[in-house]
């Protein structure tokens, strides 16, 4: 039985120790589309302590989570925390480096969730098209930077990260085989429909 409580309690300890976790606006947005697509399989690139892959169960109670996380400590806790708020059984939780793990995938996943290193952003679309259901949706959160993607921003600090968030948009946006909005929710969301194929076209 899934413990509000104890994800809430999970939600209070992120916050207090400066780890990234999903904002509640982008959460809003989130929960609204899960609900929509009502996914069976889902892949997030970036576990934390397993707050957003929780939050996803508890919109979706049937879905199953497949999760990446790079940090062997942070995923141990994850791990934990899914246990106590009793969706072990829905989430899965994938330690390494997620450019490395991407490729060993295989199967269909009906949405993905990218919120990890934003330096690989571009690495993580074109493993998620090859990942991603024909009609299902690529999200990716933080895609505006604290505004600075949409900036002339051009600090050495964070220069790589927006340069990278900056050539994900254009590879989102430009790809024929996505549908791209942009949303100002949290801190930028970005969430891609992958058109199905349409299989007269070959013939």
């Amino acid at each position: 039985m899934f413990d509000l409580e104890k994800l809430e309690k999970v939600k209070i300890k992120a916050l207090e120790a400066h780890i990234p976790i999903i904002m509640d606006d982008t959460l809003e947005k989130i929960k609204e589309i899960l609900i929509e697509e009502n996914p069976k399989k889902i892949l997030e690139i970036g576990t934390a302590v397993g707050y957003s892959a929780s939050q996803f169960v508890r919109f979706v109670p049937n879905a199953i989570v497949d999760t990446i996380e790079l940090d062997e400590t942070r995923a141990k806790e994850a791990q934990e925390n899914v246990q106590k708020i009793g969706i072990a059984e829905h989430v899965c939780i994938l330690v390494g480096n997620a450019v490395e793990i991407l490729p060993t995938l295989e199967g269909k996943y009906d949405i993905i969730f990218i919120d990890a290193n934003k330096g690989k952003y571009p690495i993580f679309l074109q493993e998620a098209i090859r990942l991603v259901k024909d009609n299902g949706l690529i999200i990716a959160d933080n895609i505006l930077y604290k505004g600075y993607v949409m900036s002339d921003y051009n600090k050495h600090k964070q220069r790589t990260a927006v340069k990278h968030l900056r050539e994900y948009i254009q590879m989102a946006t430009e790809n024929e085989k996505l549908e791209t909005e942009i949303l100002e929710v949290g801190d930028g969301l970005a969430i891609s429909r992958v058109k199905k194929v349409d299989e007269n076209e070959n013939l």
